[in-house]
């Protein structure tokens, strides 16, 4: 069977898929369909399934493994399939949910150790334990998690992938301008995204959780590192600690984008531009690899709703 990634536009298919998010909505004639977000290991697609009945909605759940025949369309210059059947894989078919995980390119063992030896790299001690007492607490979680329920890095271990893809732009940019501190931007790196543990509610069917939708990662991991003060007998008023805490709560870069406050040091400013290129990135990749050379990519809501060309002779 071909994989998502591979499926040409207009091409009809057969395929076992996970169910990764499946959100009931009501469409304009008043009954319930279901958004569908179908996924195996080469990326995700979209697909509604119109004039859904309660038993559907209950059976075609989040983290199910489905058996779907469907063809592959493009509507509004994003990909979609038009479902034509659905049913769930029966326990003698690949039924199990972790076979069609997307994970990151990076084994655990491999994100674990690199991380750990830039651990080496926070030479302030009030950052350096604050970090580890972070990643201590929350070391299962900060490997196994995405980075986001959808555009950039969403898929099992990216919320570490993403982590540490930043911290070797970070690293190229402390030899360019050593004026910078490198053990606050490396340790702000590490913390930017650790509240996403809290925000979102796992690797798989990945949504996001009460206080995730209500507060916020950006004030989670803040109100972590308090507790990790609390917990390690340190004075939060520090102007180390103040900065660290900058850190994190500026690094989505303008109020508008979820920031309380923009970046006021330099270390916060690089921190917001490198996690912002990372994303960007990730996206546009992610994208590209299902493009053929001289075509258009799909479009990228995470991108202003942009689609990109891939040359074919440079």
């Amino acid at each position: 069977m071909k994989k998502l990634k591979d499926l040409a536009v207009d091409e009809e298919f057969q395929a076992f898929l996970l169910i990764k998010n499946a959100d009931v909505r009501l469409a304009k004639n008043g009954k319930k369909f279901i958004a569908f977000t179908f996924q195996d290991t080469s990326g995700t697609i979209d697909g509604k399934f119109w004039d859904a009945s309660e038993e559907e909605i209950n059976k075609f759940e989040a983290g199910k493994v489905v058996a779907l025949q469907g063809k592959r369309e493009l509507y509004n210059g994003n990909p979609q399939v038009k479902i034509i059947h659905l049913r769930l894989a029966r326990a003698d078919e690949p039924s199990e949910p972790t076979q069609y995980m997307e994970r990151a390119p990076l084994k655990k063992e491999e994100m674990e150790e690199e991380i750990n030896q830039t651990l080496f790299e926070i030479i302030n001690p009030h950052w350096n334990r604050i970090v580890r007492f972070l990643l201590n607490k929350y070391q299962k979680e900060f490997f196994d998690y995405p980075a986001a329920k959808r555009n950039h890095h969403a898929f099992a271990g990216g919320l570490a992938y993403h982590t540490i893809s930043m911290l070797r732009l970070a690293k190229a940019i402390v030899k360019e301008y050593p004026e910078l501190n490198p053990s606050l931007l490396y340790a702000g790196v590490i913390l930017h995204d650790l509240g996403k543990v809290i925000e979102l509610s796992g690797p798989m069917s990945t949504e996001y959780t009460l206080v995730g939708n209500l507060v916020g990662h950006l004030v989670l991991v803040d109100e972590e590192i308090t507790k990790a003060c609390i917990a390690l007998k340190f004075d939060e008023n520090e102007e180390d600690i103040v900065v660290l805490r900058h850190m994190v709560l500026a690094h989505h870069g303008l109020l508008e984008y979820g920031s309380p406050v923009r970046p006021r040091i330099m270390e916060a400013e690089i921190l917001h531009q490198i996690d912002n290129l990372d994303a960007s990135m990730q996206m546009m990749l992610t994208s590209l690899r299902q493009t053929q050379p001289g075509n258009y990519s799909d479009r990228i809501f995470g991108m202003d709703n942009r689609s990109f060309y891939l040359p074919k002779d440079v």
